[in-house]
């Protein structure tokens, strides 16, 4: 087990729930952390606003949060979604359950109310400092400095009326990048790194933030209890729900093409949007031109790296390390995995350099696999959930659940809903989609599937694999 020394600080670049969540685990070992974040406090001065999309909570973080003594207080902010509501072209709405009952299912979580919690609690033990308008310009790893821009009233010994940054250098003993998907810490590693290189693949496609208020009352205007979804083909609308009865709804277009971003420039092109593909919404989104124009334009990037370290000096974490798109729920998840990945690599290593270079190759196979299925899942999304062939093999699936629950556990499950290495599960999810195309090909209906053909593909193709990674 790693042993903090005497005096020895561990300096994050980051101060956002990944970053706060692993200055937790890491005061839990004793260790001194020093935390350099470049936004005002937000427990201040408020979160950015329009870029709020709401987090899936499951188990994965769940469980990262009950290693830190959260996860009771992170559910009382949170709302079941049992889920999907699909809300079709002709005003009609299709449930689409997550989990196998009313036990299985994802948590809605403001992204800023659980980021204040974790800064409060980790605060509260003493051995974390908080440093805020605090913008990492760079990383020197031979010397170990940080370049850091501050604004000028944060020192006193930097008032001049004429001064409105300074920079400033931090001596790092070891450092730690959660800095998010545009890392400046993954970058300055980029520089000094002998082998591997950074991919950034930047999904066509961008964001809006809009909002659905509350009833009277606090009135739920939708169902409470699932994540709703608009899916239009090339583009979706979804919307999920937050306690005081409203929902943070977000719009998914193309950045540019005959219907994009780009193409909607007025109220007018707004609102014949709505009016054409979103009409069951649009009485319960006032002033939606208004808050379309007035929030920010967001972009998605997948970021798949190597190396994640730099021998025992540095690391990353969360998405400065593997940034996905948000379309399986599970980037925030898969950031505090991290977090309980590393505090057992921790426990287990014997020096620095082995258990960060460990880690690093341990676990970039899982963090890449989810990554590409959170780019699939956008596509079922958008395209599939409404479509009949898509429906039919998901009514074949809870099928085969229902009488091969031992055996035949969807992929969505998998990874939602246990913690079985997302690398696994996705193996696992390519031989289920085989099984379900073949079973699907001659039937019309679920109750028409040849359950003795299912048992035997499952028996032959998905049990042996259950098998090799001792899930049965």
């Amino acid at each position: 087990m790693i042993e903090r020394k005497n005096g020895e600080k561990i300096t994050l670049v980051g101060a956002g729930p990944v970053g706060s969540l692993l200055a937790l685990f890491l005061s839990r070992r004793g260790f001194q952390v020093e935390i350099f974040e470049r936004r005002p406090d937000m427990r201040l001065h408020g979160g950015e606003g329009g870029r709020s999309i709401n987090l899936a909570l499951s188990v994965r973080g769940l469980h990262a949060l009950k290693q830190v003594g959260l996860e009771e207080q992170v559910l009382k902010m949170a709302i079941p979604m049992l889920g999907r509501m699909v809300h079709t072209t002709d005003g009609k709405n299709n449930f689409q359950r997550y989990g196998k009952n009313d036990h299985e299912y994802i948590n809605s979580v403001s992204r800023g109310e659980l980021n204040k919690l974790l800064l409060t609690e980790a605060e509260k033990t003493g051995l974390v400092r908080l440093n805020f308008d605090s913008k990492v310009k760079s990383c020197d790893f031979i010397e170990n400095i940080l370049e850091i821009e501050e604004p000028a009233n944060l020192r006193r010994e930097y008032k001049a009326a004429h001064s409105k940054v300074t920079l400033v250098e931090h001596k790092f003993m070891r450092v730690i990048g959660t800095d998010g998907s545009a890392s400046v810490l993954r970058k300055s590693l980029q520089v000094v790194a002998t082998h591997g290189s950074p991919t950034e693949e930047h999904l066509n496609y961008g964001y809006k933030e809009l909002n659905i208020p509350p009833g009277p009352g606090g009135k739920f205007l939708m169902e409470k209890n699932a994540l709703h979804i608009w899916p239009r083909g090339n583009y979706m609308l979804i919307a999920l729900p937050n306690l005081d009865g409203s929902f943070t709804a977000t719009l998914f277009l193309p950045h540019n093409g005959p219907l994009s971003f780009d193409s909607l420039n007025s109220e007018k092109d707004v609102q014949k949007l709505f009016e054409k593909d979103f009409g069951d919404v649009m009485g319960v989104m006032p002033n939606l031109a208004e808050t379309f124009f007035g929030n920010p334009l967001g972009h998605m990037v997948t970021v798949k790296c190597t190396p994640w370290n730099f021998g025992d000096r540095a690391l990353l974490l969360g998405d400065a390390a593997h940034a996905m798109v948000p379309f399986f729920g599970q980037g925030m998840n898969c950031g505090f995995e991290d977090c309980t990945m590393l505090d057992t690599a921790l426990s287990q290593g014997s020096d620095w350099n082995g258990t960060f270079t460990e880690f690093s190759k341990t676990r970039k196979p899982h963090t890449d696999a989810i990554s590409d299925m959170a780019v699939e899942n956008f596509i079922e999304m958008r395209d599939k959930v409404a479509d009949p062939r898509f429906l039919l093999e998901k009514s074949v699936e809870k099928i085969l659940q229902a009488k091969f629950p031992q055996l035949y556990i969807p992929r969505y499950q998998l990874v939602t809903f246990s913690r079985v290495p997302y690398k696994t599960a996705y193996d696992l999810g390519l031989v289920e989609n085989k099984i379900l195309a073949r079973l699907c090909q001659k039937i019309k209906t679920a109750e028409e599937v040849n359950l003795g053909e299912a048992q035997a593909l499952i028996q032959n193709e998905l049990k042996p694999m259950l098998e090799t990674h001792h899930l049965i």
